[in-house]
């Protein structure tokens, strides 16, 4: 399965739906057989972690759990708010830009 997303890691999104609407924060990492992204901050969870080793500390632990990424959406950096992705040719590149602005993202 090999899709190709909108979004990419490192990117800036803010969240547009759920209990962490509004949010902000950078891709930590893309799921592409779920649809979906992990935001760095975002919908926090907590998961009970099983003791792997002698050093290593079980208990109840905080972590990032994915968001559907029809949920989030990318921050220009000249506008400073969630906008859709539109695409133009730079010479033989296909490089991603804001609607709105026209700015590279």
């Amino acid at each position: 399965m090999n899709k190709k997303f909108r979004i990419r890691k490192n990117d800036t999104v803010q969240v547009l739906a759920g209990k962490d609407k509004g949010k902000r924060g950078a891709v930590v990492r893309i799921l592409p057989d779920k649809d979906a992204v992990i935001v760095s901050g975002v919908n926090i969870v907590k998961k009970a972690m099983k003791k792997r080793s002698q050093q290593d500390q079980g208990g109840i632990a905080e972590v990032e759990a994915p968001l559907n990424i029809s949920n989030v959406a990318i921050v220009c950096k000249k506008c400073g708010r969630p906008v859709k992705i539109g695409y133009k040719i730079d010479g033989d590149k296909k490089v991603r830009v804001c609607r709105k602005c026209g700015e590279l993202l």
